[in-house]
């Protein structure tokens, strides 16, 4: 029921059974869910030594992101890896991808036919990817560039839950769904190293991410290996522009079926106290995902039950997201609950919590403002259908089943974007 109604289902569940539950899945077993703020947070905080994200992780992104990559490490090793990344995600070097953010959306949106219904996602994923790549790599054209935009969106559509099954690769061989997505990896992993090479031989470093990697040692004083960042490179292009895409998709959707909410931003794109509203309220009642998880490596009690090591631990996004004691009416699309008041610790966890919390948080927040500001500077746009969009599992992350389908009904703004984020909207 998770991957049919996966907004809901956690939600009822939880009324239904309590704020600590066990339910069974095909591939994982037995899964405990959390949905207390209290004790999501003794989860977020316990030892890094005890709840293994990294080998949780694993299980579902292992293959595509591989075993250097930040979301699929632990310990000592994760936090290793996370002080190397964490400086191009944060504070200044943030604000100067706004304006890539904003001239990205512009060339989008100018492109969008008046009085035709157009789905929005691919054209979000369009944007997050261009600016992916040109925070990566560096504001850079070419025929490599042109490729990373050709496959690494290819990524995303060969994962599924089917690449995770044994049996299916060993019946169908190079037509199963784990050989196709080695395949679409081995276009991916051929451009990235390709491009480390190039960089490693270049005299004058940039100012992108992998520049940055390139220069930033290990606690040894040793470099990061092209292994290494490739993983991490993989990451990033494929989690940094997918999760923002849906998200964006996701505000849209919503925006569109609540006319005084949408009505509301237009009349104030110049401030961004609603605009970070809006983006907090789209991820509290459609997060990207709807759970994160915690194997743990030894016996430990959680939430008052004593676990074995082994056992998956899950805070449920969802269902905290849906309490209706932290947010009243919580199936309503309301940005000014987070203008009255902000929620108590750990009851808005669409990136996590603690040493594993997303690393984009921010770049990711400060992109769903540009975008939406840029694209409602420049159009106006209504629901091609009354009806809300039903989530549609994808992987590991919730789609508009639809793809965010709407009507461009004005066009009200051409030429240069507007002014990028300002510094006071960076915090996460």
């Amino acid at each position: 029921m998770l991957t049919v109604w996966p907004y809901a289902w956690l939600p009822r569940v939880r009324e239904r059974y309590g704020e600590v539950f066990t339910c069974r899945f095909p591939i994982y077993g037995d899964v405990v869910y959390v949905a207390d703020p209290d004790a999501i947070k003794k989860v977020f905080a316990g030892p890094a030594a005890v709840y293994h994200a990294g080998e949780a992780n694993h299980m579902a992104l292992g293959d595509p992101l591989g075993d250097n990559s930040l979301l699929t490490l632990d310990e000592d090793r994760h936090m290793s890896q996370r002080k190397l990344l964490l400086p191009p995600f944060h504070g200044d070097r943030v604000r100067l991808y706004a304006q890539v953010m904003a001239e990205a959306t512009a060339r989008e949106v100018d492109q969008w036919p008046l009085g035709e219904e157009i789905e929005l996602r691919p054209r979000m994923q369009a944007i997050t990817l261009e600016v992916i790549l040109r925070a990566v790599f560096g504001v850079r054209d070419g025929e490599r560039m042109d490729l990373f935009r050709e496959r690494i969106p290819k990524v995303a559509e060969a994962t599924s839950v089917y690449t995770w099954m044994p049996l299916l690769d060993r019946l169908l061989g190079k037509r199963s769904p784990a050989a196709r997505l080695r395949r679409v990896l081995a276009g991916v992993n051929e451009l990235i190293y390709a491009e480390i090479a190039d960089r490693r031989r270049q005299a004058e470093p940039g100012d992108d991410v992998l520049s940055l990697l390139l220069a930033a040692p290990h606690d040894d004083g040793s470099p990061m290996s092209d292994v290494e960042l490739r993983d991490e490179l993989m990451t990033l292009l494929t989690a940094g522009h997918e999760t923002t895409a849906t998200g964006l998709s996701w505000a849209f959707e919503r925006l569109v079926r609540t006319p005084a909410a949408m009505d509301r931003l237009v009349g104030s794109l110049d401030s961004d106290e609603y605009l970070d509203a809006v983006v907090k309220e789209t991820l509290r009642v459609r997060p990207v995902v709807v759970d994160v998880a915690r194997k743990l490596t030894q016996d430990t009690e959680v939430a008052g039950r004593l676990l074995p090591a082994g056992a998956l631990v899950l805070p449920a996004i969802a269902a905290v997201h849906a309490r209706a004691d932290l947010y009243p009416r919580p199936g309503e699309f309301r940005p000014e609950r987070f203008i009255d008041g902000q929620p108590e610790s750990y009851a808005w966890i669409p990136f996590g919590g603690g040493v594993r919390r997303c690393i984009g948080a921010a770049f990711a927040q400060v992109e769903m403002r540009v975008v939406l500001r840029e694209v409602l500077r420049r159009v106006r746009v209504r629901a091609a259908r009354a009806k809300d969009e039903r989530p549609r599992v994808l992987h590991v992350t919730v789609v508009p089943g639809g793809g965010a389908r709407v009507v461009v009904t004005e066009r009200v703004a051409t030429g240069p974007p507007a002014a990028a984020e300002r510094p006071a909207a960076l915090a996460g």
